[in-house]
Parts: structure tokens; sequence; C-alpha cells
């Protein structure tokens, strides 16, 4: 420690004390190895684990670690002397202020005889005094017997001449220390017991013994639900550049949903994206829900086979089962594959990375039945084929696996998500995510399975959506193949410069989608009509999924009259809400503006239902209310009022028709009646149960008209537009 650099009356409050007292740095065999204020996603969360499982930290009586709070140099003399395995050394140190019936005594004696600590001039330790950063800096720079390396530091607050300097710049060229911002150190400042813990654990990986060490790093760049935003993309081939100039092994991997979504995928059907893809040099992509969009076209699943066929790269997913589409026959093996072929399909595949098998397997949301068109492609149990690839790795020898996975974060755990497959599945390391658009900011780590008790770790990533950024994750594990520590960060790509050949390459493909988009369709909004989302900043609770909207309303009109041309016994029309993925600015509205709003290219289709059947409908409908939900139904043509304050289930209080004149009906249980909806609703997407019945029975017609063609006739046969809530769908709660 310093000597006669700082001197400090040794003052402290009782109840700073008390509190003190209650810390045991040595910690019992029952000591709480988690904190509630060091939960799973702090950035010291594994480090602070490690600590409590060697025995050299412990927390305070109330169940916290308290990561804010100063640490006193008593205690830090007792942890380092117990991560050091001093304890019990011969030796006496000389200081007057040793109470010998102390806790932390012999610590200090230890580090005194080893010449780590040597007190103030005049003769005291000051163990109730609080560590500064710049003394823990020294101290743990001795007590590690590191050697002294001199470098240019960031910090504009830590002259080359100081004292503490040398030990800051050891510190710093080993990676063990970071400032308190990009150019301060802040060497007075008081050391918290985060920072503590982090520079403790992270010297002792690197120098010491105590800790269990990484023997290797897995870098991994992820992507996912980047659903044709190419705007970014040659910026996100710099961002990729960079990272793989740091970090030359990354793997790069997408979770699905490279499809539909934007004027590129209506425009290019995914070879668009595809060219930036193989572009970058992925690794591995697993499938969306929305790499299935077209299965119900004409021409079924070929764009998807065409992607499959010219990616350079393999693809993966365990419960997937191609094998009843004749398309696939060639691409698709049941199998883990050591040496994959780019253009395939596998359950799993085997990298080999710096001397390390690393095994990769992907899952593909169940909820793709509902939510896309598959066709004749199966969907198997998530967790049993996770469990079988697994074993298929481990089998191997193989004990770093990733699941690359489309089931979603905190997706209906009914179904499936991530957070239930790292709980359920042992084995797994690093889930690489998409569906639910997440934006994990840093990696989540499982630690306990689905009974609450300790596993072996499983980090958990998802970098949000839309090509807005690029996910890197860093992964440790030590010689047992076992996780010990992980980080990672989102690259914000919009930042990045573009790379000069992506830009090249995007140049063509924008200046055809720009040509299209321009097109005006001859209508005016007169103010924006929004699609509003719960996560919209300020927003007070409506959303597309759960509350009726001007552009709902304005989409099911169009459908509605539509349909009639076609079937004058069409009473109603219905669009589930996560059809609609955008707004409308203000102004002249362009083809590109109303492709946005319905990208999935739907046709439209009538189905002929009872009017109990219709209940069941709506029943789904609210289900979920005021919970968001993509199957949420906009209608046209009538009211429904509903009791939000009732059950799932039992909410329809009435169905209403209207009818020429303006007045409404009340739909009657066992009359029949048509209605018009998008295709993929009319199948039975979303979970619509009675509609996919209908369908089975031949109920169903399909009109063949593009959803989005529609809607933009209909904004044409207006010219103004302004947009209006009518009450369609009303609350008799409130």
């Amino acid at each position: 420690m310093a000597t006669n650099k700082r001197r400090k009356a040794s003052v402290m409050t009782l109840g700073a004390v008390m509190a003190t007292a209650t810390l045991v740095p040595a910690v019992s065999a029952s000591a709480k190895m988690t904190f509630p204020d060091v939960a799973e996603d702090h950035e010291a969360y594994q480090e602070v684990k490690d600590l409590v499982r060697a025995g050299v930290v412990n927390g305070y009586e109330d169940g916290t670690f308290k990561p804010e709070q100063s640490v006193i140099r008593s205690e830090a003399a007792k942890m380092l002397a117990v991560i050091r395995g001093m304890e019990g050394a011969e030796g006496h140190a000389p200081f007057s202020d040793i109470n010998e019936g102390s806790w932390y005594a012999d610590a200090v004696h230890a580090l005194y005889a080893d010449g780590v600590i040597h007190g103030y001039e005049d003769g005291t330790f000051g163990p109730n005094e609080t560590m500064l950063r710049s003394e823990f800096a020294k101290l743990v720079v001795e007590a590690y017997d590191m050697e002294i390396v001199r470098t240019e530091l960031p910090f504009k607050d830590v002259a080359e001449n100081k004292w503490y300097a040398p030990y800051i710049e050891t510190l710093y060229a080993n990676g063990l220390i970071k400032g308190t911002s990009e150019t301060t150190f802040s060497p007075n400042d008081e050391m918290r017991r985060i920072d503590f813990a982090l520079l403790l654990a992270n010297a002792d990986y690197k120098f010491g013994d105590k800790l269990p060490k990484p023997t290797f790093e897995l870098s991994v760049m992820h992507t996912n639900d980047t659903h044709a935003n190419l705007d970014n993309a040659a910026k996100k081939v710099t961002a990729v550049k960079e990272v793989r100039e740091e970090k030359p092994h990354a793997l790069l991997v997408d979770a699905g949903d490279v499809m539909s979504g934007t004027l590129y995928f209506n425009e290019f059907q995914g070879m668009a994206d595809l060219q930036f893809m193989n572009l970058m040099g992925y690794d591995v992509m697993t499938f969306g829900n929305h790499e299935f969009d077209l299965g119900s076209s004409e021409e079924g699943h070929q764009a998807l086979k065409d992607f499959v066929e010219a990616a350079q790269f393999p693809f993966v997913s365990a419960n997937v089962d191609f094998s009843k589409d004749e398309k696939f026959t060639g691409l698709f093996s049941d199998t883990v594959s050591s040496d994959p072929d780019n253009g395939k399909i596998y359950q799993g595949i085997v990298k080999e990375i710096e001397g390390e098998n690393v095994g990769i397997f992907g899952l593909t949301t169940a909820e793709t039945v509902d939510l896309s068109s598959p066709g004749a492609i199966e969907f198997e149990d998530y967790i049993e084929e996770a469990e079988k690839a697994v074993k298929a790795f481990e089998k191997q020898g193989i004990d770093k696996i990733i699941a690359v996975t489309h089931i979603g974060y905190d997706d209906n755990v009914a179904v499936d998500n991530d957070q239930a497959l790292a709980q359920e599945v042992d084995g797994i390391d690093l889930i690489v995510g998409g569906h639910t658009h997440t934006k994990l900011d840093e990696p989540v780590i499982v630690t306990e399975d689905d009974h609450g008790v300790e596993k072996d770790p499983t980090v958990i990533v998802q970098a949000y959506q839309y090509n807005d950024y690029l996910g890197t994750v860093d992964v440790q594990f030590n010689e047992n193949g076992v996780v010990i520590g992980a980080a990672g960060e989102l690259i914000e790509v919009g930042e990045k410069e573009e790379d000069p050949e992506a830009a090249e390459m995007l140049e063509k493909y924008q200046s055809a989608v720009i040509e299209v988009s321009e097109q005006e369709i001859g209508a005016i909004a007169m103010e924006a009509l929004v699609n509003p989302r719960v996560s919209d900043e300020g927003n007070d609770g409506k959303s597309v999924r759960n509350s009726e909207t001007p552009l709902g309303n304005l989409i099911t009109d169009g459908m509605l009259a539509k349909a009639k041309e076609y079937n004058e016994d069409v009473v109603m029309a219905m669009q589930n809400g996560g059809g609609i993925r955008a707004g409308i600015d203000q102004g002249p509205i362009t083809v590109g503006e109303v492709i946005t709003v319905l990208p999935f290219g739907n046709t439209l289709a009538t189905v002929e239902v009872t009017g109990a059947e219709l209940k069941e409908v709506f029943e789904t409908s609210f289900k979920e209310y005021p919970a968001e939900s993509g199957g949420f139904l906009h209608i046209a043509g009538g009211v429904v009022e509903y009791d939000s304050s009732q059950p799932a289930g039992e909410r329809i209080v009435s169905i209403s028709i209207e009818k020429e004149d303006g007045t409404l009906t009340e739909v009657e249980d066992d009359q029949t009646y048509t209605i018009a909806t998008n295709a993929f609703t009319a199948k039975g997407g979303d979970g619509y149960t009675t509609l996919a019945k209908a369908y089975e029975e031949g109920r169903v017609t399909d009109l063949g008209l593009s959803d989005w063609g529609n809607f933009a006739e209909h904004l044409a046969s207006i010219g103004e537009i302004v947009p209006e809530v009518e009450e369609r769908l009303v609350d008799v709660a409130k």
C-alpha cells in the first residue's frame, strides 16, 4: 500500500462500523452464491460469483453485495490474503492500530511479511480507512508480483511521474482495469466493491491460481430479425471487418428472419440480403418463421430453396423437417456434420476454432405453422430436438455448444423460448437468439435450471432488429468446457462508415427499390397515419396490437370494399395487427410506404363462418388484451363489444354487422356469415384454430389479390386521407 502518500483520520460512524462488521470476507461454505444487486445481467456477475465460490468474498447479512459501497483497507487486506493463500504465514506487522484479535490481523501480518503492504509513516495501518483506486492498483501489482510495464495511458489524470502511474500502467497493459470514463482513471477516488471484485478476479484469472482460468475464449458476432432492411448493409460490412481485425477467429451467425419486411424483399426475395451475407462471410444461419412466408404462393418455397443453394455457408435447424417438400431433396440432412457443405441444411455442424471443436445447432419456433406458410415443412418439439443435438455433440467429445435459435427470448413459454431452453436443456453454453426482436445490451447468463437448482452457465444474446446492431459476445471456458465468463455488446451499425465495395453493391439494389418506392399512388395523408407500439417512447398503452387505429380501419375498409366486388355477401373484414408493420408519413403516399405497411405479400381471402364461430374468432383476438398480440384484429363492417374485466375466453359481449343504411344488426350464433381477411389469417395464422378448421373444410376462398395492392387502390380512391377512430372495437368495461 502507499507509504506517506495519504493520511486520513480514522473516523467512522457507529452505523458504518456495524455495517462493515456484517461483511465477512472469509466466507463460510454456506455463503450466498449470488446477490440481487449483482444479478445475472450485471457486468461483474461471473467475477463476483467466482470470488464467492473461492471463499474470497461474502455479502452482507441482508443478502446483498452492495457493489457501490467503498472498500476499506482491512477488507482489502483480508480478501487479497485469502485469494493469494497467504493467511497463516509467519510474520508480524508493526502497526500500532492492529487489534491482534481482529478478523483481519493475520491477513495484514501475512501481506506485510510478503512485502505487499507497508503502512503509514506514523506506524499505523488505518484498517477502517477507505481504499483509494491508486492504492489498490499498487496492492494488486505487488501481491501478484507483476512485472512493471510502462505504457501510454488514455487517462489524463494519471501523470507519468506520479508514484502510482507504473502500477496503473501495468494493470492497463494487461487488460485488467478501465477508467471511470474514457479519459479519466480517478486515482484518488474511493475503490468501490464492484471495481475491487472485477480487478481482483481478473488479476487472479491471469496471474493467480485461486479462480478457474479460461482455457478458451469463443468470440461470436450475431444478427437476427434483419427483415430485408439493407440500407445499413455497407456499414454493417465495415462493423464486421473491424471486429475481425481484432478477433480474426470470431464466428458470424444469423438467427433468422432475413426475409420479409421491405421493398428489398418484395423486389429480390432475399437474394439481395444474401449477397451481403456472402460478402461478410457468415458461418451459419438458422431459419426464422418469415423464411417460410412465400410457401403459399404458386411457386411454393422456390425462393427459399434458391436462397439456401446460393448461400456460401450452411444452415442449421434441429427441429425443422424439410423431407416432405421435394424442393429441398438433396439440400436437407437431419445429421450433425463435421464437414458441412455450403448451401445445405443440417441438424447441426462442427466448427474448429483455434484447435477447439465447437458444436452449433439451430431451432425454429413451432409457431411458424401459425405465423407463416410452411406448407409440407414440419416442426418438432424444440426441447427434445435440442437434447438430441447436445447428445450428438457430446458423443463426439464436444463440450462447447452453441444453439442458434429463432424461438424468442421471452416468447410464450408454453410454446418455446430461449430462457426455457437454457433452463431445461443441459450442455448448451451459448444461445444466439432471435424472433422477439429483443435488445439485449449485454449477455444474460442463466445459472439455474427450471427447478431453481444451480447449473452450469448458459449465455443468451440477441441483437434487436433491422440491421440496427451487430451483436458481439466473448465467452470464456475453463478446462472442462464450462462457461466461466462472458462479455458482449451491441455495435451500432449506423455509426460506421460504408465499406466501399459493399456500397457499390448496395447502389444497384437501392436504385431499383427507390425507383419503385418513390412512385406516388394518388393519395395524400392529411396527417400522419401512425402505427403505435407499447414500447414507443411516451406511449399511453395503445398499440396496433391491442387497440383500434386509424391505419387499421383504413386497411380493413379497403379489404371489405375489394372483397365485396367479388362476393356481395361479405359483411365484415379483419386484419391482424401483427401484419401491419409501419406507419405512413403526412403528405403524398408512395408505393414504398404502402408496401412497408403490408410487407408480407398476403392475398385477400373470404371465409364462411357461423355467428358462434365468429365469436370464437374474436375471443382469440382479445385473449391477450391489454397485452400486445400479433393476432389482434382490426375490423371494418361492424362493431365488436367486449368486456376486458372478464377472463380470456369470456370477453365478447356482442358482434354487430353494419347494414347498408348504417344501422347495426347483432350476429346470431346459428347464422352463417361471409367475412374477408388475409390468407394468412384465413388459414389459421396467429393461432386462429376456428379459421383453420374452416379452411380444412373448404370454407375459405383465396381471391389471390395482393393486400398492399388493394390498400393502395383504396387509398387512391379516397384521395385525401384523414385519420379516424370510429369505435369499431368497444370495451364496455370502460
